[in-house]
């Protein structure tokens, strides 16, 4: 019998908030057992090169408005049927939880940071900014990836949150609403380790 409670996992965090962190740590935990990583970031960053539509000599993450609407849209739902149809899977992305809305076995980690400071710091080390690059580039990506994905998949959002109950019909849409979600771990809170620990008793029976 599986010793896990799910058949695959889900990771959701904004920039700066440790997601792609915990994805790597999960990948090393449980590869041995079967489980494969994909970082949905990693591959849309590797495909905009390839095309030439993001020069990789900047340090900093593009947006999302470097792809045209259907393309993300294949993506993300080859992201969903993955879900449903493959198992030991780890995917993390800035979607792969709203993705897995509805879903059975799918567990949905939310990555957070409670201190805005820590997020920005994160990003300066990652990407050698400066605080105020770092502070443009989380408040653009979100403004700009929100914005984008909401004109997508507003139709999805009536259909997986507002008529399911975890969202009223006024309620601005939000892909990373905690109560989306199965588990949040907070990364200014929790310590590498114990984001990991944390991670791994959501997904292992007891």
């Amino acid at each position: 019998m599986s010793k896990y409670k799910c058949k695959n996992i889900t990771i959701t965090g904004l920039p700066g908030t440790g997601s792609t962190t915990l994805l790597n740590c999960l990948k090393e935990q449980l590869k041995f057992h079967g489980w494969t990583g994909f970082s949905g970031g990693e591959f849309m960053r590797k495909y905009a090169v390839e095309k030439g539509l993001y020069d990789d000599r900047k340090k900093i993450h593009h947006d999302a408005s470097a792809y045209d609407e259907d393309f993300d849209h294949k993506i993300d739902m080859g992201i969903r049927e993955k879900l449903q149809e493959e198992e030991s899977w780890i995917i993390e992305s800035w979607l792969s939880g709203f993705m897995a809305q509805g879903l059975d076995g799918v567990l949905k980690i939310l990555v957070t940071c409670n201190e805005d400071a820590v997020r920005v710091d994160r990003i300066m080390n990652r990407d050698g900014v400066t605080v105020a690059e770092a502070k443009r580039h989380i408040s653009h990506r979100y403004d700009t990836n929100l914005a984008k994905w909401a004109r997508i998949y507003g139709h999805l959002w009536q259909k997986w949150v507002v008529e399911q109950g975890p969202a009223k019909e006024n309620d601005p849409i939000d892909f990373w609403r905690p109560d989306l979600y199965d588990v949040v771990i907070d990364t200014f809170s929790n310590n590498k380790k114990q984001v990991l620990k944390i991670a791994l008793d959501a997904i292992k029976k007891k």
